[in-house]
């Protein structure tokens, strides 16, 4: 990508107002993609208050929440996504699922073609990054787990809506990193944002 390329660095902790590791990386990829001169925006899932979605109707016919009107100008803005989250369950916390099924709605995310069953993808051109920390080995849950609820976001949420290609970052082991691996995590952090992946 470009010099100028619009970077949206989306965190979905959904704890607010304490500094987790996902933040700390989420800064240091800022400090790279400033330093390469990108233009950025950050978006805190967690400092939203929204409702969750309870019908299929809800989501194709309702109002989208006035708090989220930013956000989808901001992914409609961003030429490059990058999601920073901790693996809870197995899976990406609730209020990023809830906050994605919000903005992802039809008519943004994606058109309804009756001649295509899966809609024209209205997110194309984008590509994205997922940076996922857990507690267990990355190893593990890439190759036991298989990474299914990464594999589910890429495919059934950013793939669906024509975001690609999909970068990933699986940081494990997160109780046992102390200082240094915190500070290897930042290093390979900022040289993505440096190359804006």
């Amino acid at each position: 990508m470009s010099e100028s390329t619009r970077i949206l660095l989306i965190n979905g902790h959904p704890q607010a107002g304490v500094k987790r590791l996902n933040h700390t990386l989420l800064e240091a990829y800022e400090e790279g993609a400033y330093a390469a001169g990108c233009e950025i925006r950050t978006l805190d899932v967690a400092s939203l208050d929204f409702p969750l979605l309870r019908s299929q109707e809800e989501w194709e016919k309702g109002e989208l929440p006035a708090c989220l009107q930013a956000a989808q100008g901001d992914i409609a803005w961003a030429q490059h996504l990058v999601f920073f989250f901790p693996l809870w369950l197995g899976d990406m916390p609730a209020l990023l699922k809830g906050f994605l099924e919000q903005v992802a709605r039809p008519g943004f995310a994606f058109d309804r073609d009756a001649e295509n069953p899966f809609g024209r993808k209205a997110l194309g051109g984008r590509s994205a990054r997922v940076v996922v920390t857990m507690g267990m080995p990355a190893a593990v849950y890439r190759w036991y787990f298989r990474a299914h609820s990464v594999k589910s976001l890429e495919r059934n949420i950013l793939g669906f809506v024509g975001i690609s290609p999909i970068g990933v970052s699986l940081v494990g082991g997160v109780d046992s990193l102390g200082d240094k691996g915190v500070k290897r995590w930042q290093s390979k952090m900022r040289k993505l944002g440096l190359q804006a992946e």
